[in-house]
């Protein structure tokens, strides 16, 4: 009898610090690539971020004691969880609009900006939900949304139980990782930059010599083809470079990429 009890109080103990750690993961699982996106059903997520605390549960038994949970109220650990779980997955999700920006410069940069890519809430041009998609499926088939497991357990160094992250040091984290993920998209969509200023200057000089040439029309295909051409040759070196750089994030994320 005194060993039923033992086991249902062990079993207490693994769900309640299973449960915990479910405050940190939901909020990642909503935000992260791949599986946080807007056509992955609730429920699915959901899925997944139970398996993730139950699996999470035994690595994490020596930083999460039911000591140290007893300690503070319901109220707080619910707040200080889920803001860093909100935290981290901001991070990993500002890598994706990152991505995202890259595609919708070079669109516009080509003149393919105006062909819809997708009907979701935040539409992109082809181009951009070509390179989104593409990396999405090279981030799944790398194995990177395991390796947010281990971000998980490393961010329990850094922010232990019921630690509300600091404002200020949240604050410039932040501007940061903005910073960086707009520098992160300038340099992908860099080579469609310069072959639009190439494009443009060469276009100004052709009606200047010759005022009666509807240059418009010579050119609008030129860029076309050039950005679809560039598309082909450049999509995966793009990917692998979006790859990298979120596998630095997840390898230490307060660092900026």
């Amino acid at each position: 009898m005194s060993g039923t009890i033992g086991f249902f109080e062990i079993f207490d103990q693994f769900f309640l610090i299973a449960a915990l750690i479910f405050l940190r993961i939901g909020p990642i699982m909503i935000l992260v690539p791949g599986i946080g996106e807007s056509y992955v059903p609730a429920r699915s997520r959901l899925f997944i971020a139970m398996i993730f605390s139950f699996f999470l549960a035994p690595i994490l038994t020596s930083s999460i004691t039911v000591q140290s949970i007893n300690q503070f109220s319901l109220t707080w650990l619910i707040l200080s969880e889920t803001t860093v779980g909100f935290i981290f997955g901001i991070g990993v999700r500002v890598l994706l609009f990152a991505l995202q920006t890259a595609g919708s410069i070079a669109a516009q940069a080509t003149s393919l900006s105006m062909i819809i890519g997708n009907s979701g809430i935040t539409p992109l041009p082809a181009m951009g939900h070509l390179l989104v998609i593409s990396a999405l499926c090279l981030f799944m088939l790398l194995g990177l949304h395991v390796k947010i497991a281990e971000t998980i357990v490393l961010s329990y160094d850094l922010f232990p139980i019921s630690q509300f992250p600091s404002p200020p040091d949240v604050t410039m984290w932040g501007i940061r990782q903005i910073s960086a993920s707009f520098a992160l998209a300038f340099t992908l969509s860099a080579p469609f930059l310069i072959v639009s200023m190439l494009y443009n200057v060469t276009l100004g000089v052709v009606n200047k010599a010759m005022p009666q040439m509807m240059v418009v029309f010579v050119g609008a295909p030129v860029i076309t083809f050039s950005g679809i051409l560039m598309l082909f040759f450049l999509a995966p070196s793009i990917i692998l470079l979006w790859v990298r750089a979120i596998d630095r994030f997840l390898t230490n994320p307060t660092l900026h990429f």
